[in-house]
Formats: C-alpha cells, sequence, structure tokens
C-alpha cells in the first residue's frame, strides 16, 4: 500500500491471509482501504472505501500456476500452495534443508548457511544437484578448502543409501510427516508404488485423510517433482524396495494411549512393527488391540463403544514376547 501513518507506525502493508478474505472484503487492485492496526500491532485492511473506485481497479484471484515454476496450485482448506515442491525457486533453499537433514537423508556437515550460498551461488537448484556437486565446484567457493570440501562430497555419498521411509520423508510433500512416511513406506513397498497409486488408494489405508490423500497424489502429478525423482535416481541414490515382513503380528493392528513403563511410545510402536504388525495413530474398528497405559486419553472410552480388544502392558507384553 501506499505508506500510510496509523497510531504513530508507518505501515506498508498488511496480510489479507487467502483468497476467501479478499473475495469477504472485496479487495482488488487499485481500491482505497481502510487500515487499522488489529490489537495495536497488527496492520489489517478493515474495509475498502467503494465510493472512491475508478473502475479501473482489478479483481485479484490466486493464480492457477505458480509464477516462479509454473507448476500447478492446489487448495487446501482455505489455503493455496505451489504443487513444484522439489524445484520450485520459492521454495528450494527450505526444500533443501529439509531434504539434507537429519531425520530425512541426513547429510553430515551440511548446514543451512552452506545450502543457502549454493543456491545464491547458482551451484544448485534443487535437491538432486546436491549429488552432482564435484570438490573443484566448492573450491571455488568463499571459506571453501580442500578437507572441507572432501568431507562434504563424502557425506553426500553415504547419503545414497537411505531407507525407504527416509527417503519418502525428505521428499517434503506435503502432510507426510515422519509416522505418514512409515505408512507409506508399509503399505506401498517402494517410492514407484506410491507414484502409481490413485486417490481411491490411497484413501483405503488407514491413517490417511482427504487432504492427505491429495497431497500424496497431486505431488506425483506434478512433472517438475518427477523430473527430480528421475535426476535423483539417475545420480545413484538407492531407491529400496521393502520385503513383506513375516512375524507373529502379521496382519494384526495396534493402538496406543496412555504411557507405558516398560517401552517408550515409539519402541513399542517399533517392535509391533518388527513382528509384522501394523502401529496405528488414530481410532477405528480396524484396530485388532488397543494397548492402554497410565492416563489413557479419549482413545479409550472410543475403544470401549467400539468394543475393541483391550490389553494392559503385561498383556501386551505376552502378545508381543
Amino acid at each position: 500500500m501506499e505508506p500510510v501513518e496509523v497510531g504513530g507506525v508507518t505501515i506498508e502493508r498488511a496480510t489479507l491471509h487467502n483468497q476467501d478474505e479478499i473475495d469477504r472484503k472485496d479487495v482488488r487492485v487499485g481500491d482505497t482501504v481502510v487500515v487499522e492496526r488489529a490489537g495495536d500491532v497488527i496492520p489489517e485492511v478493515v474495509m475498502v472505501i467503494k465510493e472512491k473506485r475508478t473502475g479501473k481497479e482489478k479483481v485479484f484471484k490466486i493464480p492457477e500456476k505458480c509464477p516462479l515454476c509454473n507448476s500447478r496450485v492446489e487448495r487446501i482448506g482455505a489455503i493455496n500452495f505451489c504443487t513444484g515442491g522439489l524445484s520450485c525457486p520459492a521454495q528450494v533453499k527450505e526444500t533443501i534443508k529439509h531434504f539434507a537433514s537429519k531425520r530425512a537423508m541426513d547429510i553430515e556437515g551440511l548446514g543451512d548457511k552452506h545450502i543457502e550460498q549454493f543456491v545464491d551461488d547458482s551451484l544448485i537448484k534443487d535437491v538432486a544437484d546436491l549429488y552432482y556437486l564435484k570438490k573443484e565446484d566448492l573450491l571455488k567457493l568463499e571459506r571453501w578448502a580442500e578437507k572441507s570440501a572432501e568431507n562434504l562430497i563424502d557425506a553426500v555419498e553415504n547419503s545414497k543409501t537411505p531407507t525407504l521411509q527416509r527417503l519418502i520423508y525428505a521428499l517434503g510433500i506435503r502432510q507426510v510427516g515422519e509416522r505418514m512416511a512409515h505408512v507409506l513406506a508399509e503399505e506401498f513397498k517402494s517410492i514407484d508404488a506410491i507414484m502409481k497409486a490413485d486417490k481411491e488408494s490411497l484413501l483405503s489405508i488407514h491413517d490417511i485423510g482427504p487432504e492427505t490423500a491429495e497431497s500424496i497424489f497431486d505431488f506425483f502429478q506434478e512433472p517438475h517433482n518427477i523430473k527430480v525423482i528421475e535426476k535423483l535416481k539417475k545420480a545413484g541414490i538407492v531407491f529400496p524396495q521393502m520385503e513383506e515382513i513375516k512375524g507373529k503380528l502379521s496382519g494384526k493392528t495396534f493402538l496406543f494411549t496412555g504411557a507405558l513403563e516398560s517401552f517408550s511410545r515409539d519402541a513399542a510402536k517399533e517392535l509391533v512393527e518388527r513382528l509384522g504388525g501394523k502401529a496405528a495413530s488414530s481410532i477405528s474398528k480396524d484396530i485388532d488391540y488397543m494397548v492402554v497405559g497410565k492416563e489413557p486419553g479419549s482413545k479409550y472410552d472410543k475403544a470401549l463403544k467400539l468394543g475393541l480388544k483391550i490389553l494392559d502392558e503385561d498383556e501386551f507384553k505376552r502378545v508381543v514376547m
């Protein structure tokens, strides 16, 4: 906006939150508006002074294509997102930081400042470019010596054999955190299988709701993302194929609520999964066993209503040991 003083502070911009808010207030490019500081702090567009319209104002709509990478824009709830996550210039630094992080591809020694330097110097443009870096490229940059360059190249090379769960998580698919990455790995066994899945297949999986299914499906429909995945394969990244785990708990689904004394929640889930079972995060009639610890939450009451099989910690131990 043209600068205006409000309560002793010069205001030049104010958020309009999302398209719904823009439409509700009928704010157009070129409008004269009333601005106040909500709570005497946050600048807010209160209303449009429609009497001052000249007829030259333009209705604003969030674009259907990202203005930077031309990927399709998807809407989840009231928010619009670019689907070109792996290659969009506006997202590239944060995408690479996530990809290289300890719980994703775990590229040791690759800090945020390094990533920002590489992107700013046009050395990398997407996550796959990390695997095409050469020592000579690094030595041309400020603050890089022979040993530090060699160490990073080695760390990048050592990250080429991730678990399937880590690889899925590293891709930065919206709505897919570590737990959902694990669910996808267990259900589909490979990246290629996830890429081929339709929305109905995704929705049929316990723990995957409509928004998550939409995000996963849309991510793998975006050509930019597919190109980066192919680029990762050509760079030598191992795209693992999980084998079906056969064990005493195969076909059984467990849900945990409350605190266990002998296990952390994550350790108990890992034990179930090592024995071929599944650990759910939300309640449904498909749960075979509800394991109840101290101070169980509302899931316990729902389990009673559904008539699920309830196990205390000792009973759980007898099942898994």
